[in-house]
């Protein structure tokens, strides 16, 4: 992977969420100690909240590689552009620390476009998404609101239903597109969430939640496991324990996994978790229940519970 493909927020130590100073992996593939105190510019935070800065992309099979700018409280730029109402819309959702080239969000495109006619969105929030994290945690919320409202107002010019959109955000962007689920009142058929987990978020009222789509679905790659609130979806799938991953030697390889894997059930759909009862189960792999296909792009995807699967070490894994 290139030098910018890695957009970041996940914690790379178990550090207590009362400190001050947690480790971060970077857009630069290194790990950073972030501080969690820092102080906070408001001046820049309150312009960022008055002027909406979301960029949102549109691709379709007609502009595979080649994006139609689609502009909030603007009709015509939407009725202008290849979006299409009958198609379901899958809206993507970079990291800290990274912008709309980075690699999930050409992956995740083009395996879409590959197998499915739909409307993709890459969101582009890297005015705050570039800034320190800890901007970027406190600017967060109402970049997920933005988002939600934009969602809104392309239903209202298109008719597209909420539930026919599937909202994929990718570490912090996982919290975005949960802050626009919060938004729209849950109503999005899906929420996706790609290794969101993070002391920060424990107990945040911000946090992706279940209640922020119709089917939330989680997908965790560089654990542990047994983190208090950890279990945040409808279905929470733990590839190969949710820790070390195979082929993968840091936690930076295991947090992009997340989304290597979900481009590759898009394009395959054959990544079959088996439900477990607890995380004890999850992590000794001695889950027997029922079983439930990770990922994909169904938007009208439905499930329950804590869910193990074991993977190879290299795509399509």
């Amino acid at each position: 992977m290139g030098s910018t493909c890695v957009s970041l927020a996940a914690p790379v130590s178990e550090n207590d969420v009362s400190k001050r100073f947690i480790e971060v992996i970077g857009g630069d593939n290194k790990i950073h100690t972030v501080d969690l105190e820092e102080e906070i510019n408001n001046e820049l935070l309150e312009d960022l909240s008055r002027h909406a800065r979301n960029r949102y992309l549109l691709f379709t099979r007609s502009n595979p590689s080649s994006s139609q700018v689609l502009v909030m409280n603007n009709a015509d730029s939407i009725r202008s552009s290849n979006f299409n109402r009958n198609h379901a819309t899958v809206v993507v959702a970079h990291g800290w620390a990274s912008n709309h080239n980075t690699n999930l969000n050409p992956a995740i495109r083009n395996a879409l476009l590959s197998r499915h006619n739909v409307n993709v969105i890459i969101l582009d929030w890297s005015h705050l998404a570039m800034s320190s994290y800890a901007l970027a945690i406190s600017g967060l919320p109402n970049v997920g609101r933005g988002l939600g409202q934009f969602l809104a107002f392309l239903s209202s010019v298109t008719g597209a239903s909420l539930q026919s959109m599937h909202l994929v955000g990718f570490s912090l962007g996982a919290h975005v597109v949960g802050n626009a689920g919060k938004e729209l009142n849950g109503r999005v058929g899906r929420v996706t969430g790609l290794d969101p987990v993070s002391p920060v978020w424990e107990n945040n009222r911000n946090a992706l939640a279940r209640t922020d789509g119709i089917y939330v679905e989680i997908i965790h790659t560089n654990g542990p496991s047994r983190t208090p609130n950890n279990n945040v979806g409808d279905a929470d799938f733990y590839p190969n324990g949710g820790s070390n991953q195979p082929g993968c030697s840091n936690s930076i390889c295991n947090h992009n996994r997340s989304w290597e894997l979900f481009a590759a059930t898009i394009s395959n759909n054959h990544l079959v978790g088996r439900r477990c009862s607890n995380l004890r189960e999850v992590e000794a792999n001695t889950c027997q229940g029922n079983t439930l296909v990770m990922g994909n792009a169904v938007a009208n995807k439905s499930g329950s519970g804590l869910y193990r699967l074991t993977t190879g070490n290299r795509h399509p894994f």
